[in-house]
């Protein structure tokens, strides 16, 4: 399996312009890193809407939301299409936006488009990381091959840890 190639904490993150669903918009939008300036950023990776990992971690965070909406945006990025990704809010009433990355042009920016290795085969997909991004648009911190049920509490204890 190959190993990921994050961006560097402290330094800008990879821009990006893809279309997304949820949350605040109620119908497809194109949406850039910049779209979340001023506020900090949650971009989560996660390799398919509807799988059990990926719909554990999708719950956890919405039911979390309460605690984390003031203090920071939340966005899933899959390479699902727009309408996998309604259903997908729909089903599980998410409060937060996902986004398309059909391309794959966003997780091979951050690192996440790896090989990966199931019942012998190989494959290329996203392996599950998250990237907490400040206001300014910098990286503050990268949460490499997060494990579901451990999501939400490495989230808030690195929220916890950073100056107000």
């Amino acid at each position: 399996m190959s190993e990921s190639s994050y961006p560097a904490v402290g330094e800008a993150a990879p821009d990006f312009r893809l279309p997304t669903i949820g949350g605040a918009y109620e119908s497809e939008t194109e949406v850039s890193l910049s779209d979340f300036a001023g506020n900090r950023l949650l971009l989560y990776f996660y390799p398919k809407d509807n799988t059990p990992g990926c719909t554990a971690q999708a719950c956890a965070i919405r039911d979390s939301w309460d605690s984390l909406k003031d203090r920071l945006q939340i966005v899933g990025v899959s390479p699902d299409s727009v309408r996998k990704h309604q259903n997908f809010i729909n089903k599980f009433d998410l409060p937060f936006p996902l986004l398309v990355d059909a391309e794959q042009e966003m997780s091979k920016a951050y690192g996440v488009w790896v090989k990966k290795k199931m019942y012998g085969k190989e494959y290329m997909g996203v392996e599950r990381s998250s990237f907490l991004i400040d206001t300014d648009g910098t990286l503050l911190h990268v949460f490499p091959k997060v494990k579901p049920a451990e999501h939400i509490a490495l989230v808030e204890e690195q929220l916890e840890a950073l100056p107000s």
